[in-house]
């Protein structure tokens, strides 16, 4: 593998530094669960006693199969991970789409923890219940997507931003991510992460059926992912857009327009229509598990199901044989309706007064993002108004401008802004720090861009600015610190040991990344409301 295989060694930094946060995620989960007194030695174990599990009335379905001997240790340990929406994934992974508002959540994630349960972890069934083996699963999967996904992250920065510090600077951030809980927790949030960042860096390759196929995957994890079709219309759409350019002054090395049109709009349609596939696939199961005439459970619903399902008011397969009302809508998308019936999520439904607590915890990324754009229109005015679509001087003769503001990263933009005024102004706006950081890698290149270009501790590592090549590494890593342990080698324990020096916009960029890491483990972990 191309990411293994490398001698880099800010990759080989990136995969350390991501490997022992992912491992500091998962102690800290655990010491907030356990009251043993070898735990309070850490002061984080404090929350599990002042702040016990909140009694939350979230998706909590009954646990039916009797515990293994190793059930209550492993439930000790990581049943930190299983909160909120987490209960949902780890409930289809065990027993497929039961109940209708179960199909707001796509179904690869599910398969994935199923597989490993069943497969890897099929020695350890006699010791662990299929569900602790699901969340075991989900523990050892998110650690190897969310490792993976900085990774990737990185090689993607190297080809947009064309700066490698930028983009080492920006994969260490990622590891220590607003939306880190999520990363960790049974969520699909890592591997959307890794397959969306995947797909991108390899259409920056000018790979477009492998990035097709994985963007296609992206759309079997998240609902989002189908927004992602827009980075493979804009790359067909600029590459015709350069070739009518070059072509001006010879018309006669290209070929005719309407096979130019032709050949980009067949290809932009095939790779769509796969992007689409696996939404519109589960969509059509749905309706035929739901609304079809043999509509029913494949197995008898266990009795504690079904009494679940009547005090909660949840629909089942096939319940009393009345189909629900989505199914004679003109487009029966069950996913549009859960959204909207369940979960009141709409256009300015969300704009209330007692939200407005939601709104200060979503308030630092919205702002991040908003700046990102900005920063980007102001820095680059004819080529947002020209869309990118505009060749450019510098372009022909091989040497783009690098960094945040340079032509390549308009796309990621335009893909950032979208999704921040859809999480703004038509969902639940707290989720929106975990679907902007595990969607888009705007967030970590800006605030990259940010502390890089004001803070005075980083500016002496500048000494590489463009993408280095091979053998230029072992000088950047010779100026990047002089301590023979390594740490100083990475940009951000270099700030964080250094905090009490560093100036106010990094001190603030920092502190929102490491306070939304670590609230979100005392939060999420006990059952009380975050992002």
């Amino acid at each position: 593998m191309e990411l293994v295989s490398r001698q880099d060694p800010h990759l080989r930094e990136v995969v350390r530094f991501a490997v022992c946060c992912r491992a500091l995620t998962l102690l800290l989960q655990a010491s907030l669960l356990l009251n043993q007194s070898w735990c309070d030695i850490c002061c984080l174990a404090l929350f599990n006693l002042l702040i016990p599990d909140h009694t939350a009335d979230a998706f909590s379905p009954p646990r039916l199969s009797e515990p293994g001997p190793w059930d209550p240790l492993l439930e000790r340990l990581l049943g930190g991970l299983s909160r909120w929406d987490a209960e949902h994934f780890l409930f289809i992974a065990e027993r497929g789409y039961l109940y209708e508002h179960n199909c707001a959540f796509l179904p690869l994630y599910p398969l994935s923890l199923r597989a490993v349960a069943e497969a890897l972890l099929w020695p350890f069934q006699r010791l662990l219940r299929l569900r602790s083996r699901l969340l075991l699963s989900a523990a050892l999967l998110n650690s190897l997507f969310s490792v993976l996904a900085a990774a990737v992250l990185y090689e993607l920065g190297c080809l947009v931003l064309r700066h490698r510090r930028a983009a080492f600077l920006a994969a260490l951030l990622f590891s220590l991510s607003p939306a880190n809980v999520f990363m960790a927790a049974a969520y699909s949030e890592s591997m959307f992460a890794l397959l969306a960042f995947s797909a991108m860096w390899q259409l920056e390759k000018g790979q477009s059926w492998p990035s097709g196929l994985l963007f296609s995957l992206a759309s079997g994890v998240r609902a989002n992912g189908l927004v992602n079709a827009g980075f493979f219309l804009y790359a067909r759409g600029k590459r015709l857009a350069f070739q009518l350019q070059v072509g001006r002054g010879s018309v006669r090395e290209l070929p005719p327009l309407w096979k130019q049109l032709l050949s980009a709009a067949s290809s932009a349609v095939l790779v769509c229509a796969g992007i689409f596939l696996p939404f519109a696939s589960f969509q059509y199961y749905a309706y035929v598990r739901f609304c079809g005439a043999g509509a029913g459970p494949e197995q008898p619903v266990p009795q504690p199901l079904l009494q679940l399902a009547l005090d909660k008011g949840y629909r089942l397969v096939a319940m009393d044989g009345v189909k629900p009302p989505w199914c004679s809508h003109r487009f029966p998308v069950v996913y549009s309706y859960i959204q909207d019936t369940y979960w009141n999520v709409g256009f300015l439904r969300y704009f209330e007064l007692r939200q407005i607590p939601n709104f200060l915890l979503a308030l630092p990324v919205t702002l991040l993002g908003s700046w990102a754009a900005w920063t980007y229109i102001v820095a680059n005015p004819r080529h947002c108004l020209t869309l990118g679509l505009e060749r450019r001087k510098s372009e022909d003769q091989g040497k783009p401008r690098a960094g945040f503001c340079c032509p390549a990263v308009f796309v990621y933009v335009v893909h950032a802004t979208v999704l921040l005024a859809l999480g703004f102004f038509c969902m639940h706006v707290q989720v929106l720090t975990r679907f902007l950081a595990s969607s888009s890698p705007i967030l970590y290149w800006f605030c990259a861009h940010l502390l890089q270009e004001h803070e005075p501790l980083l500016r002496g590592e500048e000494t590489g600015h463009q993408t280095a090549a091979p053998g230029s590494e072992k000088t950047l890593r010779g100026k990047s610190g002089s301590c023979g342990n390594g740490t100083s080698e990475n940009p951000v324990v270099r700030l964080l040991l250094n905090c009490r020096f560093i100036t106010p916009r990094s001190k603030a960029i920092l502190g929102f990344f490491t306070s939304y890491w670590l609230l979100g483990l005392v939060l999420h972990c006990n059952f009380l409301p975050w992002t």
